[in-house]
């Protein structure tokens, strides 16, 4: 290439497929740092303990997608209560939008599972390869026998630990404890093997490999995050009043007769982020809202005897307007957010009626097709019905089942019938009614109404009865 002539432009080349640079998290104290490791700590024990609970000799939380039973510890469910889930998506999304509209991006920096299984892998980077500058020179320097005991232990420790996780993910499918056995013994199914393996590799190459790139290019929270904030949302800003011109100094130095700031410009609030990104360049969309940049920086201003503060939570507002705490947190309760709460209350209160009156069994009616109807020896016209009765609460329940809709229908067998503790039966029963019924209905399709009664189980103070709605047939 030959070099260009004066005053013709510099043309570069710039490839679209280059590599992105690893970025390496340096550990960092503080006040948000143990909070970061408190969340770790909570959602960890509870996803990996949670399987392990008891609950009337099964296990408390089961997802038996087999029997097509959901067990939330007292609670039964069925593939027809898929109404819940609905309600607990929209529920996740309304407290979604309320936290970010408080304070940005909490859930991301404290509860994501993206955040925190990079925390855990972290922190075996640290163990096994040192802090930032150290895995800087290991990862820059030759292969020797120190560099590949320290590479292979990480990765040993990463392998391990995604196998339980995946391991952990299949037991609240699968009873974790036959589970266990079954490694134990060799005698995984395929599917589990496949789950086992698929869910190690998910936490093994996000939380390992991919990284920050989850939260920048492949989560889209991070795109429409800007939609939910205004100029009263706490985020991380840096104080650019407070801190700028920058520029390196002494302890001893009074930055304002050198005409500085507070702010060293050290870069350790870079060198501590998570994606990479400098917060003293405004809101950014990679920035996860983690605070790992006002524990750093908070630090440093310790160390030079300035006063804390300069990278914080604050508003749009506040830095402009120079609010106080107090008047930062009294902007909270603004129509955005008491909208967002108010839709979250009636929620919450809507699900939580429509689980306390739930019945506690659920019927489906299904024609006998192989016999529409017919009529029997004393004239009277039969119609078949299978009822598939879905116990869902723990004890073996006795249910009656009547009809009505047509003068003197009469259901047989007209015993009660037993289910089982969270079981499902089918039932045939025969429907009939008189020939004089008959006769004043004429031929044709008639609506009935099965009743089933629940004699041992209650809704609030009221027996549980489900009516569930079919045709009677008197043929021509």
């Amino acid at each position: 290439m030959t070099a260009p002539a004066a005053g013709e432009p510099v043309v570069k080349t710039i490839s679209l497929y280059q590599k992105t640079p690893k970025i390496y998290p340096r550990a960092v104290q503080g006040v948000f740092a143990r909070w970061r490791w408190a969340m770790v700590w909570i959602t960890q024990i509870v996803f990996y303990g949670t399987p392990w609970l008891l609950w009337n000799d099964r296990q408390a939380v089961l997802f038996d997608l087999l029997a097509r039973r959901f067990y939330l510890g007292g609670l039964v469910l069925y593939p027809q209560d898929f109404i819940y889930l609905t309600g607990l998506l929209i529920l996740s999304a309304y407290a979604l939008f309320l936290f970010t509209a408080v304070a940005g991006r909490l859930w991301c920096g404290y509860a994501c599972p993206q955040t925190v299984y990079t925390e855990i892998f972290l922190w075996f980077e640290h163990r096994f390869e040192g802090d930032r500058a150290q895995r800087l020179r290991l990862d820059t320097g030759p292969w020797t026998g120190e560099k590949l005991l320290r590479k292979g232990g990480k990765q040993l420790g990463w392998v391990t630990f995604s196998l339980w996780t995946g391991f952990t993910f299949v037991g609240y499918f699968t009873p974790i404890r036959s589970l266990g056995a079954s490694v134990l013994a060799l005698g995984l199914g395929p599917w589990e093997w496949f789950c086992v393996l698929f869910y190690a590799l998910a936490t093994y190459g996000n939380a390992g490999f991919l990284r920050e790139q989850v939260c920048k290019y492949m989560c889209p929270y991070a795109r429409f995050q800007s939609a939910m904030f205004d100029k009263d949302t706490l985020i991380i800003r840096y104080d650019a009043e407070r801190g700028d011109p920058r520029g390196a100094r002494g302890k001893k130095v009074d930055p304002r007769s050198k005409g500085l700031g507070d702010c060293v410009d050290c870069g350790v609030c870079v060198q501590v982020c998570p994606t990479g990104i400098d917060i003293r360049d405004g809101l950014q969309y990679e920035c996860i809202g983690c605070a790992a940049c006002i524990d750093a920086c908070d630090g440093i201003m310790d160390k030079m005897g300035y006063a804390p503060g300069l990278v914080r939570y604050d508003t749009q507002n506040g830095l402009q307007q120079h609010l106080t705490r107090a008047q930062i947190w009294r902007r909270t309760l603004r129509p955005r957010v008491l909208a967002y709460t108010a839709v979250l209350v009636l929620i919450v209160g809507t699900v939580g009626t429509s689980l306390w009156l739930r019945s506690p069994f659920r019927v489906d009616v299904v024609r006998d097709r192989a016999t529409l109807a017919r009529q029997i020896e004393d004239g009277r016209i039969e119609n078949l019905y299978r009822l598939q009765i879905m116990n869902a609460t723990e004890q073996t329940q006795q249910y009656r089942i009547d009809a009505t809709g047509l003068p003197g229908l009469r259901v047989t067998p007209g015993e009660a019938v037993a289910v089982g503790p969270a079981e499902a039966r089918w039932v045939t029963v025969a429907v009939q009614a008189g020939f004089e019924t008959a006769s004043q209905a004429g031929p044709g399709s008639h609506a009935i109404q099965f009743e089933v009664e629940a004699t041992g189980a209650k809704v609030g103070r009221t027996p549980a009865v489900v009516r569930e709605k079919s045709t009677f047939i008197v043929p021509r």
